[in-house]
């Protein structure tokens, strides 16, 4: 076997195994150790878990579960169900306004989970029914959900921002701060093209009928469902924004919020505490795993001179240093169809990463394109998950009809990629700012 060619086999087989479905960890990990074997024998396996515990070993990265398990004990404690009725109860008399609440709660939500299932689930089960109920169009209400539940991988505390973070040496906190703004860029899109829709057909998403609308009151009253949300959000993104706490103190600081949110709520049970731990130590092995194996191939593909082929196919490409760039945006884009978020991060962060920073370009700035085009990730078929996650509490919409509904959103998002390629300030301004 030649060593020149043995970066493209290792990618061969990795398509092979996806296709046959085998997990993408062990696909990953299985790839790792038979190529280290068969090229280096027993002593390659040196390489193999060195590069596995020093992946693992990274304090960053104890931040995961705590984000995770503060959205687990949020999703339970029917946080979004508030959020939903407060938003509910102000846009009732604007056309397109229940849409443009699922935009907002998604965002909301985002800003405390940092989990993306969490926001999809929790507004495929409250505000997609709500929608539908006042003959809502059902691919812009899906839509919604869609888009407004994925804001949690860009608005920060995001998971994939720590793991991003980890791998490529760049500033969590840096990144939460850029990931606000991007992501209050999609949800401006968003929202904009919700109302801009609804004001030109006005059957699409039509204003709830008098009897539907809640009294000034009312509305006066549910100010009090996002207090603690609001607080829960200020006390985790203010925290790292001000340079009191790391992102992995500021997670704890947001589990232990979330667990008091719920006894101030009256809503804090066992059964809450134990399902979130349980279902915490699921996804913290799934993401452990995908760390893992994608050490294993990393390492081997790096060792086998993968990284400078990839970095000479790059700079063949007409288009000098942007055409490189765009080619890796498109490249990420391609592997975000397939893959899941975090098997794509430690795959192709460090390829891609260096070579872009190399180039000139600034490697925060570059970070918030790469998440921002994970953020896509979830809504592309054929495998983005968020369209299952919304399929998962649907039954009476077939995966083709959700396909069709995410496709304006995804169109936005790629709109919204674009806008921050064009225009880095959009990304970079509020961490210059603030973290300086």
């Amino acid at each position: 076997m030649s060593t020149d060619f043995t970066p493209l086999f290792m990618f061969v087989f990795l398509v092979i195994g996806l296709a046959i479905g085998i997990p993408i960890a062990f696909t990953l990990g299985f790839i790792g150790l038979v190529f280290a074997y068969v090229l280096w024998g027993y002593g390659g396996m040196a390489l193999l878990t060195s590069a596995v515990w020093g992946t693992m070993n990274n304090f960053i990265l104890i931040a995961i579960p705590l984000f995770i398990f503060m959205a687990m004990i949020l999703e339970r404690s029917g946080v979004v169900a508030d959020l939903y009725d407060f938003f509910y109860k102000l846009s009732g008399p604007v056309r397109g306004g229940l849409v443009v609440a699922t935009i907002l709660v998604g965002t909301m939500t985002g800003a405390m989970s940092g989990v993306v299932a969490a926001g999809v689930v929790g507004l495929g089960v409250i505000a997609l029914p709500q929608m539908l109920r006042y003959k809502h169009d059902r691919r812009i209400s899906a839509g919604s959900v869609l888009a407004g539940g994925t804001l949690g991988q860009l608005i920060p505390p995001s998971v994939n921002m720590v793991i991003y973070g980890a791998v490529c040496g760049v500033s969590v906190g840096s990144l939460f701060a850029g990931g606000i703004t991007c992501g209050l860029t999609l949800a401006a899109l968003f929202c904009i093209y919700i109302l801009v829709r609804a004001f030109l057909n006005k059957d699409l998403c039509p204003a709830l009928p008098p009897e539907a609308r809640a009294a000034w009151k009312e509305k006066f009253v549910s100010v009090r469902l996002v207090v603690l949300p609001a607080l829960l959000i200020v006390l985790v993104l203010g925290s790292i924004l001000s340079g009191m706490a790391t992102p992995t103190e500021a997670a704890a600081v947001g589990a232990l919020g979330a667990i008091l949110f719920s006894v101030v709520t009256r809503r804090i049970r066992w059964s809450i505490i134990k399902d979130s731990v349980i279902q915490t130590v699921k996804i913290t092995s799934m993401v452990g795993w995908i760390i893992a194996g994608a050490s294993c191939f990393g390492a081997v593909f790096a060792g086998v001179g993968g990284k400078e082929l990839i970095t000479q196919i790059a700079m063949s490409m007409p288009g000098g240093d942007w055409g490189v760039l765009g080619l890796s945006v498109v490249f990420v884009l391609f592997l975000g169809m397939f893959l899941e978020t975090a098997a794509l991060i430690m795959l192709a962060a460090p390829i891609v990463s260096p070579l872009i920073v190399s180039l000139g370009f600034d490697p925060l700035w570059w970070g918030l394109v790469f998440n921002t085009a994970l953020q896509v990730a979830f809504l592309s078929p054929p495998f983005g998950f968020a369209l299952f996650y919304l399929k998962g509490v649907t039954k009476d919409m077939t995966i083709e009809e959700i396909y069709v509904s995410g496709l304006p959103f995804l169109g936005l998002q790629l709109i919204g990629l674009i806008l921050i390629m064009i225009f880095p300030a959009i990304a970079v301004w509020l961490p210059n700012m603030v973290m300086k």
